[in-house]
């Protein structure tokens, strides 16, 4: 994988990774339970295919380090990525967040438009707040396991790569234990996401899930994005919440197709 650098943007010393080239760029916005890292199958990858490929570690979480002293504690990730577009001076991006990055790629589409040309969301629920998405996450909701942190990664990555790959596995937990650094503050949302705030996002989205996704299953993506127009739905029906790091080549291969009906 490429190495990264510190940027000094407002408030953080972001910890970026830029292939750099004259290629469409695209934006990776990590997991909750990732960093840079996580991204390693996908950095050379989409490099190799022509794209200018950059990711950041979120501030509080793998190497970016936040920094009181030059702005606001904490702002928002599309803030963040606000300034990193800002500081690379970057044309318009093609912008890929995973779970917890994808509640960033909803909030960042819905406040920069004109910024993006294609946008890309999996495996994620999307951070809503209306009634109806509480109780659909209700009902999905496994007593006793979703909301204990140990016990977490056995619903962050699916059984089928579990047994198959368990020392992918190991790595995953290793990247996943040390990914938030200690007493680092989630930053927020810019604003909420809400049903109606994504139904003003005309760019053109890939809404992808994972068949054996167990924290946002397709159904449950299915459930937000219809309020969304210009969506593509596509499942890899064995993946699991982890989908990049579980099937790398199908979720770079159904990345790809997208990206390239852009030409």
């Amino acid at each position: 994988m490429h190495h990264g650098t510190y940027l000094n943007l407002p408030g953080v010393r972001l910890w970026c990774v830029d292939t750099g080239g004259e290629g469409i760029p695209l934006v990776l916005l990590h997991a909750n339970t990732g960093t840079c890292e996580a991204w390693r199958s996908q950095i050379d990858f989409f490099s190799l295919a022509g794209f200018r490929v950059i990711a950041f570690d979120r501030r509080g979480w793998g190497k970016s380090l936040a920094d009181p002293l030059t702005g606001v504690q904490p702002s928002s990730v599309a803030q963040d990525l606000d300034a990193l577009v800002d500081h690379l001076q970057l044309p318009s991006f093609h912008l890929l967040g995973i779970a917890g990055g994808g509640f960033v790629a909803l909030d960042f589409a819905a406040w920069r438009p004109e910024c993006l040309l294609g946008l890309v969301v999996a495996a994620s629920n999307g951070q809503f707040n209306e009634p109806e998405m509480q109780a659909f996450s209700e009902r999905i909701s496994i007593p006793g396991l979703t909301g204990n942190h140990e016990l977490r990664r056995f619903l962050e990555v699916g059984v089928s790569y579990r047994a198959e790959n368990p020392e992918g596995f190991e790595q995953f937990v290793t990247i996943e234990h040390s990914a938030r650094q200690i007493n680092a503050p989630a930053q927020p949302m810019r604003t909420p996401n809400t049903f109606a705030k994504i139904s003003t996002i005309k760019t053109r989205t890939l809404i992808l899930s994972g068949g054996a996704d167990l924290l946002a299953p397709p159904s449950l993506m299915h459930f937000w994005a219809r309020h969304m127009s210009h969506t593509t739905h596509v499942n890899i029906p064995d993946g699991g919440h982890a989908l990049n790091w579980e099937r790398p080549e199908e979720f770079n291969e159904k990345v790809l197709f997208f990206l390239r009906s852009f030409d």
